[in-house]
């Protein structure tokens, strides 16, 4: 359209403090945010946007800048100890990681960066301060909410802390526009977080179509030893409480207690992250307690051209988490022609159709997903039809299609921003004191605008 392609950025800044786009995705704190960052920066280079990611060095090892791809630039920021800490501990360090960003513009002339993108609430705070010293507009994506995560816990799960909701909601006020990955996300940031609908643009994630396509069956399961006769359910992701594998091996376990010849096996593949560090082994302890070990194979987080291979020598993909913004794995299963069994919940409602490409169970209780699992098990045609409607399905869904939706939302954004701009300083600075010194007075007296 002719406003994206006149405001369409020539340099934007992105930043994800917390996780890199070049870490391996199912170890530590490393999962769909990261694809999500590196794909569509690499999409934006390709359509003339120069990207330069901010992220946090976790490693002395780590060069300072990093050529992702052609006009992607990863620099690592350091700021705190490389390792050791948790994610919950990087509030701390967001001064020396902001000071860094900051400096790096200061080095060139004023308007080096168009635009800001901050990813999850951490690169939030830092967007919102350099958008403030650069006097450029800041777009931000949470990925996750507080609220939301909170009020879906997983039994024994330890909830977001305070700060990070208070954080969300201030980036929330402050970011010129919000990116949401669904419109459930959207619904969520204007009833849990008072967003106003007319600065939120709905962006839905992608997958890399090229890579994750159908495949010979058969060729994958010999690949990664695996029998090509049973029947196989694979979960794909960060080993926590809230992606909730448990669910899935409680419910292969009643379906053998009932079924104990059926040929069923569970490929988990990923590794321990947030509170699941702390009984990392808690998984492979509850197939012993079940006595289904040997029907649940462990693999190490995959890389890219290695996951493929899972997605294809499964029958079935499952997503059983609590919460998912999106749900990337569910597309990626999909675009291989694997049916995904999904817990409706957040994004995946989107990700998934239900009954179409695969199953969405309302809830976690182990009898539902127990039934689910035999039901598609025990019907081969159906899950042939589901895998071959996957494909169409998971089409829809690219990261072409992504960048170009960033494109649009940038547009909207460079465009309300310059008009901001064009009115006198002082006006705008005065209208914008008094505005958020009535929001705060509204918050902290509990007024409700009408």
């Amino acid at each position: 359209m002719s406003q994206r392609t006149d405001l369409r950025p020539d340099r934007i800044a992105v930043l994800s403090v917390h996780t890199s786009p070049l870490a391996q995705p199912g170890t530590g704190d490393a999962g769909g945010m990261n694809v999500y960052v590196l794909q569509t920066a690499i999409q934006l280079a390709r359509r003339g946007v120069e990207v330069e990611i901010f992220t946090r060095a976790t490693s002395s090892d780590d060069e300072p800048v990093v050529e992702a791809a052609p006009g992607v630039l990863v620099r690592n920021v350091v700021a705190g100890p490389f390792e050791g800490l948790d994610k919950h501990d990087l509030p701390t360090q967001l001064c020396p990681f902001a000071a860094e960003v900051l400096r790096q513009e200061a080095r060139h002339q004023p308007g080096y960066y168009d635009l800001i993108h901050s990813h999850y609430w951490l690169s939030g705070q830092v967007g919102w301060l350099a958008r403030d010293r650069w006097r450029v507009p800041l777009v931000h994506t949470a990925h996750t909410l507080a609220a939301v995560k909170n009020a879906h816990l997983a039994e024994g799960d330890s909830p977001e802390p305070p700060g990070r909701e208070i954080g969300e909601k201030q980036i929330v006020s402050e970011g010129d526009r919000l990116v949401a990955n669904t419109r459930e996300e959207a619904r969520q940031l204007v009833e849990l977080y008072g967003a106003e609908p007319e600065r939120i643009d709905v962006v839905l994630p992608g997958a890399d179509l090229s890579r994750y396509r159908p495949g010979d069956r058969a060729a994958a399961r010999a690949e990664l030893g695996l029998d090509p006769d049973e029947q196989i359910v694979a979960f794909v992701g960060r080993i926590q409480p809230l992606k909730a594998p448990d669910v899935l091996v409680r419910a292969a376990a009643r379906v053998l207690r009932d079924q104990p010849h059926r040929p069923l096996r569970v490929l988990i593949v990923g590794g321990p992250s947030g509170t699941g560090l702390d009984r990392p082994d808690a998984l492979i302890d509850l197939a012993a307690e079940l006595g289904i070990a040997d029907r649940v194979t462990f693999l190490p987080p995959q890389p890219p051209d290695q996951l493929v291979r899972v997605y294809r020598a499964a029958d079935l993909v499952a997503v059983p988490s609590y919460n998912e913004s999106f749900g990337l794995v569910a597309i990626e299963a999909q675009a291989t022609g694997t049916p995904v069994l999904a817990a409706h919940v957040g994004g995946l409602g989107t990700a998934v159709r239900d009954g179409v490409s695969g199953l969405l169970v309302p809830g976690h209780r182990i009898d539902d997903w127990a039934a689910a699992l035999g039901s598609l098990f025990d019907d081969p045609a159906r899950l042939r039809r589901m895998g071959a409607v996957a494909v169409g399905h998971a089409a829809e869904f690219s990261w072409e299609h992504t960048a170009e939706g960033l494109l649009d939302s940038y547009a909207q954004t460079l465009a309300g921003y310059r008009g901001m701009r064009s009115r006198p300083v002082g006006t705008l600075q005065a209208e914008s004191s008094q505005a958020r010194s009535r929001a705060l007075w509204r918050r902290r007296t509990g007024v409700v605008r009408r």
